[in-house]
C-alpha cells in the first residue's frame, strides 16, 4: 500500500497506481442507479428577465451617454478657466473608465441553491455499493489561523474551535488545525481547555440540535432559546452546560495569570536547585547570586518550546521551534454513544465522538522570510496532508465561527455535483456581528458581498476574500483543472505521478486526460526526480497528493458524471496517527522546508502581497479553474469587524495596499492567460486599479471649492446640452442602483453607506496605499500610517462603545482638508454674493450644491471625529485650525481684495 493513504486501502489506490476496477479514469457504474434519474445537488437561480434585461440595457445606455458626454466636454473647453476645465475633464475620463471596469463584470449575476436531501441520499443512504449507509463524503480539514493572543483573544478563538468541532459533518471525516503563528503558550492552553469543554458542548449540540454552535453566541441570543425544543430535559441540560461554560470562560480568562504564577514557581525552584548545587561544589566559599533565564513553563514542568513571556534566544516570536500537538485524537470509525450518567447530562443514543483537533506552530528562525499568514497557511497544508489529508480545506479566521452547522454540507454540494471537479473553491459571504445598526462606515460590505460577488459568480466565479472559503486541495497544489483544452508535457496526473509507462509528452484523448494538470508547466518531463523541486522532499506529502485528488472526485452515480469515483469508496476507515507520522508533519513545518521549492510561488497560498487571498484565487482562475459563491439561507459563518473610524480606515488601507502591489506585480490581470475569460480579467484588473481612483477623486473634491474661490466653473456656460447629459447620467446611475438593490436584496441605506465610504476611503486610505505602493516599487521605501493618540470609549454598558473611540491617524488629514476647504469656499462664495453690487444668488447655488455633495458623502467621517458628546481629540481641532488659517492666507495672497467691489463678475452659474 502506498504511504500516505491512511488506511483507505488497495481497493482505492494500490501500488500499481490503478484506481477502483483497474482503469485509469473510468469507474464501474453502479447498477442499482443506472435506471434512476440523476438528481443535481445544486441549482442556478437566474435573476428574473424583468429585472436583468433593463439592468443590462441601462448599462449599455449609460456607456453610450458617457461617451457622448466626454466627447462634448473635450470639444467645449472653458477658455476663461482652462486649468479648471482640464482637471475636470481628466478626472471625468478616469471616473468613466473606473466605472466601466466595475460595472462590466456585473452583466451576468446569478443566485444558487443547494439540495441537502439529495446530498444525504447519495452519500449517506444504504445502497448496493454501500450497504451499511456509512458516510461516503470526502474529508474536510478546517484551518483556523491566529497570531497574537493579545489582539486576538483566546476565548474568541476557542469559541470558533468549538463551533467547528460541533459542525454537522461526519465526525471521522472532519479535522481541525489551529495555526498559532505567535507560538504562545496562552493560545496552546486555551485550545487544550476548549478540547476539554468540547466533551460536553459537542454532544449537547447534537442532542438538542443547537444553533449556532458557538457557545458565546448561543448563550447571548436575544430570542427565546426554548423555541422548538421538545425534549423535556433540555432546560436542565442547558442550565448545566451554561454553568460549565461560565467556568470555562473563567479558566480561559485566568490563563495569563496562572501561566505567569506557574512559571515564577518553577523559576524559583530552579534557582533554589542551582544554589544548592553551587553550595555543594564550593563548600565554604561565598555563594554568588544565581541568574537563570526566566523561562515560560508548561504544566508538565518542561520549558515551552515556543515564544516565552519574556522573549529569549530560540524562544521569541521570530525564533522558536516547530510545535504540533494532537489535542483530540482521530475518532473511531463507528459511532460511540454515551450513557445516562455520562458527562453531567444524559447522552443516551448521542454520538459523543469528537473530530481530530491539532495545534500547530511552525518553526521560525532569524534570517528566514516567514511570509506572514500565507506562510502559516502553507505550513498547515503540508502538515494536514500528512496527518489527515482531507481532499478539501475550509479556511477560517480565528474570529469567524460556523453559524450554520450545515455550511460545510452546502459547500460540498457544489464540489460533488456534476462538473464539480473543475471547481477550485466555494466562497461564502462574510457576515458580521457587533456592527452598529446604522452601519456608519459600511463595515458589513453588503454591496461587495451581495452585488459584486453574486455578479462574479456568473463568470468564472468570485474572488477569494481570505476566510470562509472551501478549497479543493489539489487546486492549492498548483494543478490545472481536469479536461483542460491544452495539454502540456507533465501536466496530467498520469504523467506527473509516473503511472503511465509511455512517454509523458504523447497526446492524450479527452477521456484519458481527466486527471489533474499542473499549471504553468514548462516543456519538461515531470518525473519523480522533479517532485521535490515543487513540493519538497517529503515522500509522505508527495504520496498523499494522488490520494487527495481521487477522494475529491464527484460520485460516479450516472454516466454523465465525468472523472468520478465509485460509490462507497470512502467508507473504509483510516489508520490511527502514529509517532512517525507526527514527526514527519513537524519536519514539513520547519523554516527551511520551502527552500528551493515552489511553495508560495505556484503551490499553496501565494507570497508577495499583503492580500495573499486575492492573488491565490487569481492564480487558480488563471489556470482555468472555476469558483462558486454559496449564499445560504442561514448565514454560514459570522465574524467580527472593526466599527470605529480609525480601525476601519487601516483595514481599507491594508486591502488597497495589497491591490497596488498586485498591479505592479506579475499577477496583474493584463498578463492573465487565455484561459481567463475577458469579463473575469476585467474584474481582476479593477482589483488592482481601483486605489488609483483616489488621485482623481481628491482633485474632484476640491473642484467645487476652487470654483467658488475663483468665480469660474468647469464649463463656459451651463447650457441645455451639459445639463441634459448630467441629468441622464445621474438618472441612469440611480436606476442601476435601484435594480441592483432589487436583484441582490440589499437595502437602500446600505447602498448609500457604501457610496459615502467610497469617498471617505478614496480620499484617505486609498491615497495612502497608492503612495505606499509607489514608494515601495520605485524607491524601495516602506512607510506606515500609525496611530498617535486615542480617545477611549468609557461606557462599558454600551454595546457599540468602540464606535465612538477616536484615534488620530495621518489618514484623516486629506478628508479634514477637503471639508475645511469646501466650508471656507462656501463662506467665501456667500460673502462675494452678499457684498457684490448686484447679488446674483443663482451663481452661488451651483458651486454650493457641488460642495454640499462632497460634504454629504463625508458626513459619517465628520460624525466619527466628534466621538461621543463632542469628545474630539485636541489634535483634530489643531489640524482644522491650521488648515483654515493656511487656506485663508493662501487665498488672500493669490487673490487680494480689490477696491472696486466687483466680485464674482465672471461667475457663470445660472
Amino acid at each position: 500500500e502506498t504511504r500516505g493513504t491512511y488506511g483507505y486501502g488497495n481497493a482505492i489506490w494500490p501500488k500499481d497506481g490503478n484506481i477502483g476496477n483497474g482503469k485509469d479514469d473510468e469507474v464501474a457504474e453502479p447498477t442499482e442507479l443506472m435506471n434512476k434519474p440523476w438528481r443535481p445537488l445544486t441549482r442556478k437561480l437566474k435573476i428574473p428577465a424583468a429585472v436583468l434585461s433593463p439592468y443590462r440595457l441601462l448599462i449599455f445606455l449609460r456607456i453610450v451617454v458617457l461617451g457622448l458626454f466626454l466627447a462634448w466636454r473635450v470639444n467645449h473647453p472653458n477658455n476663461d478657466a482652462i486649468w479648471l476645465w482640464g482637471m475636470s475633464v481628466v478626472c471625468e475620463i478616469w471616473f468613466a473608465f473606473s466605472w466601466l471596469l466595475d460595472q462590466l463584470p456585473k452583466l451576468c449575476p446569478i443566485n444558487r441553491s443547494t439540495d441537502l436531501n439529495v446530498l444525504k441520499d447519495k452519500f449517506e443512504t444504504p445502497t448496493l455499493n454501500n450497504p451499511t449507509g456509512k458516510s461516503d463524503l470526502p474529508g474536510i480539514d478546517v484551518f483556523v489561523s491566529t497570531a497574537d493572543p493579545e489582539k486576538e483573544p483566546p476565548l474568541v478563538t476557542a469559541n470558533t474551535i468549538l463551533s467547528i468541532l460541533a459542525a454537522d459533518y461526519p465526525v471521522e471525516k472532519l479535522a481541525c488545525y489551529v495555526s498559532d503563528d505567535g507560538g504562545a503558550l496562552l493560545t496552546f492552553e486555551a485550545m487544550a481547555e476548549a478540547a476539554s469543554f468540547a466533551n460536553i458542548w459537542v454532544p449537547f449540540c447534537r442532542k438538542h440540535n443547537i444553533e449556532p454552535r458557538n457557545p458565546e453566541s448561543y448563550f447571548n441570543l436575544k430570542r427565546d432559546p426554548y423555541k422548538n425544543k421538545v425534549k423535556p430535559d433540555f432546560v436542565k441540560d442547558r442550565r448545566r452546560v451554561k454553568r460549565e461554560y461560565d467556568e470555562f470562560k473563567v479558566r480561559i480568562n485566568g490563563l495569563p495569570d496562572s501561566i505567569r504564577r506557574r512559571s515564577d514557581a518553577f523559576h524559583a525552584r530552579e534557582e533554589i536547585k542551582a544554589m544548592k548545587l553551587q553550595r555543594q561544589n564550593r563548600e565554604d566559599e561565598p555563594v554568588e547570586a544565581v541568574k537563570i533565564p526566566k523561562a515560560t513553563w508548561m504544566a508538565d514542568g518542561t520549558h515551552w518550546p515556543g515564544t516565552w513571556l519574556n522573549p529569549a534566544n530560540e524562544h521569541s516570536r521570530g525564533d522558536h521551534a516547530g510545535i504540533i500537538q494532537v489535542m483530540l485524537k482521530p475518532p473511531s470509525d463507528e459511532p460511540l454513544h454515551g450513557t445516562a450518567d455520562d458527562r453531567l447530562i444524559d447522552l443516551t443514543d448521542v454520538d459523543i465522538r469528537l473530530p481530530l483537533l491539532v495545534y500547530v506552530s511552525r518553526e521560525k528562525r532569524p534570517g528566514y522570510d516567514h511570509n506572514k499568514k500565507a506562510g502559516a497557511m502553507n505550513a498547515l497544508v503540508r502538515a494536514s496532508a500528512i496527518m489527515s489529508n482531507g481532499p478539501f480545506i475550509l479556511n477560517l479566521d480565528c474570529d469567524h465561527y460556523i453559524y450554520n452547522s450545515q455550511a460545510m454540507r452546502e459547500g460540498m454540494c457544489f464540489m460533488m455535483d456534476r462538473g464539480g471537479d473543475r471547481i477550485c473553491y466555494v466562497q461564502f459571504p462574510q457576515r458580521f456581528e457587533g456592527i452598529d445598526p446604522s452601519d456608519r462606515y459600511a463595515n458589513n460590505n453588503t454591496v461587495f458581498f451581495d452585488v459584486n460577488m453574486r455578479a462574479l459568480d456568473g463568470l468564472m466565479g468570485p474572488v477569494y476574500v481570505g476566510t470562509g472559503c472551501l478549497f479543493r486541495r489539489v487546486a492549492l497544489y498548483g494543478f490545472d483543472p481536469p479536461r483542460s483544452k491544452e495539454h502540456h508535457p507533465g501536466c496530467c496526473s498520469c504523467c506527473f505521478f509516473g503511472r503511465n509507462k509511455k512517454h509523458s509528452s504523447m497526446a492524450h484523448s479527452p477521456e484519458e486526460n481527466r486527471a489533474l494538470r499542473m499549471g504553468d508547466s514548462d516543456d519538461e518531463e515531470m518525473n519523480l526526480s522533479l517532485l521535490p523541486k515543487r513540493f519538497g522532499n517529503s515522500t509522505f506529502l508527495i504520496d498523499s497528493i494522488p490520494v487527495a485528488e481521487f477522494q475529491g472526485r464527484p460520485l460516479a452515480d450516472h454516466p454523465a458524471v465525468k472523472n468520478g469515483r465509485p460509490p462507497g469508496a470512502l467508507t473504509i476507515p483510516r489508520e490511527l496517527l502514529d509517532a512517525s507520522t507526527v514527526a514527519e508533519a513537524i519536519s514539513v513545518i520547519s523554516c527551511w522546508y520551502e527552500d528551493k521549492t515552489e511553495w508560495g510561488h505556484r503551490v499553496g497560498w501565494i507570497y508577495g502581497s499583503v492580500t495573499e487571498d486575492v492573488v491565490t484565487g487569481y492564480r487558480m482562475h488563471n489556470r482555468g479553474w472555476r469558483s462558486v459563491y454559496c449564499v445560504t439561507k442561514r448565514d454560514a459563518f459570522r465574524g467580527t469587524a472593526p466599527i470605529n473610524l480609525t480601525d476601519r480606515l487601516h483595514q481599507v488601507l491594508r486591502w488597497a495596499t495589497g491591490s497596488v502591489e498586485i498591479f505592479f506585480s506579475r499577477n496583474n490581470a493584463l498578463l492573465a492567460s487565455p484561459r481567463m475569460k475577458i469579463l473575469q480579467r476585467i474584474a481582476y484588473l479593477n482589483v488592482g486599479i481601483y486605489p488609483f481612483t483616489s488621485i482623481f477623486l481628491i482633485v474632484y473634491c476640491f473642484l467645487p471649492a476652487l470654483s467658488l474661490f475663483s468665480g469660474q466653473f468647469i464649463v463656459q456656460t451651463l447650457n441645455v446640452t451639459f445639463l441634459t447629459y448630467l441629468l441622464i447620467i445621474t438618472v441612469t446611475l440611480c436606476l442601476l442602483a435601484v435594480l441592483e438593490i432589487k436583484w441582490s436584496g440589499i437595502e437602500l441605506e446600505e447602498w448609500w453607506r457604501n457610496e459615502q465610504f467610497w469617498l471617505i476611503g478614496g480620499t484617505s486610505a486609498h491615497l495612502a496605499a497608492v503612495l505606499q505602493g509607489l514608494l515601495k516599487v520605485i524607491a524601495g521605501i516602506e512607510i506606515s500610517f500609525t496611530l498617535t493618540s486615542k480617545s477611549a470609549g468609557d461606557d462599558l454598558d454600551d454595546e457599540f462603545a468602540d464606535l465612538y473611540v477616536v484615534k488620530w491617524t495621518s489618514l484623516m488629514i486629506p478628508p479634514i482638508t477637503i471639508m475645511m476647504v469646501n466650508l471656507i469656499a462656501i463662506a467665501v462664495g456667500f460673502s462675494r454674493t452678499i457684498y457684490s453690487v448686484i447679488p446674483q444668488w443663482s451663481r452661488l447655488l451651483g458651486g454650493v450644491f457641488f460642495s454640499f455633495w462632497v460634504l454629504a458623502h463625508l458626513y459619517p467621517f465628520a460624525k466619527g471625529l466628534m466621538g461621543r458628546r463632542g469628545r474630539t481629540p485636541t489634535i483634530v481641532f489643531v489640524w482644522s485650525g491650521l488648515m483654515a488659517i493656511t487656506i485663508s492666507l493662501l487665498w488672500v495672497a493669490i487673490n487680494p481684495p480689490s477696491t472696486t467691489n466687483q466680485i464674482g463678475g465672471s461667475f457663470q452659474f445660472p
